[in-house]
């Protein structure tokens, strides 16, 4: 089920988003909301949510719902997508101590989910490395978006977006701002012909960009 906005996620306020966690929570009946079923249900992706505020907890907090499940309901994409988290603020792979201190979920998570640390983060580059049916950026939407037929949803998923900010090193391609330098820096992988002027959602029209530049890009198509 794909969701399509007139304007760029960058552009949503804070009350955007949680008013938007409130309408999922209501479409389901329940008093929380999982990562799964925003992603499913929600205008956004969850880890704009989760940029924006923090963590997950925070966003259901602010969202007046409660947690959504123990750790150990955690799934293996939520754990993945910390990893990523983790991975972009320092700009390279984290360490057993570094992801100790840093991460919402405890190494000892990872450890008993995969058989160790080591374990978790091959588990996790196998992960980014996959691509087949099941990924969404592979196979055809067939979305439209202001009289344009579009192959590709606007969403990037985490694979995606992990490769794309390998590519550039974690850092904006506009100004080279990274988070690794200044940790107020946040990331953001953008279109570069814009996805409302037909730019598909593809790696070669990806770029990394820091949220004041991905601010001010607009959407204008690049000369």
């Amino acid at each position: 089920m794909v969701f399509e906005l007139n304007e760029f996620h960058r552009n949503a306020t804070d009350s955007d988003l949680i008013d938007d966690l409130q309408r999922v929570a209501k479409i389901l009946n329940q008093d929380t909301v999982t990562l799964d079923d925003y992603n499913h249900y929600g205008k956004f992706h969850s880890t704009t949510l989760t940029r924006r505020f923090g963590s997950w907890f925070t966003c259901l907090a602010k969202a007046s719902l409660k947690p959504s499940r123990s750790k150990i309901g955690i799934t293996d994409e939520e754990l993945f997508e910390e990893i990523e988290n983790v991975w972009v603020r320092l700009g390279k792979q984290p360490t057993y101590s570094q992801m100790r201190d840093i991460s919402k979920y405890s190494v000892g998570t990872y450890e008993k989910r995969f058989g160790g640390w080591r374990n978790a983060l091959v588990a996790f580059v196998n992960y980014i490395n996959e691509t087949d049916s099941r990924d969404e950026q592979t196979k055809p939407n067939n979305v439209y978006c202001v009289g344009i037929h579009h192959k590709t949803s606007r969403t990037v998923n985490l694979r995606t977006r992990f490769i794309v900010m390998q590519r550039d090193k974690f850092k904006c391609c506009v100004c080279g701002a990274s988070p690794a330098k200044d940790s107020s820096v946040e990331l953001q992988v953008d279109h570069i012909i814009p996805w409302a002027k037909g730019g598909e959602t593809v790696i070669d029209n990806l770029q990394t960009l820091c949220s004041k530049c991905n601010l001010g890009k607009s959407d204008l198509i690049p000369d």
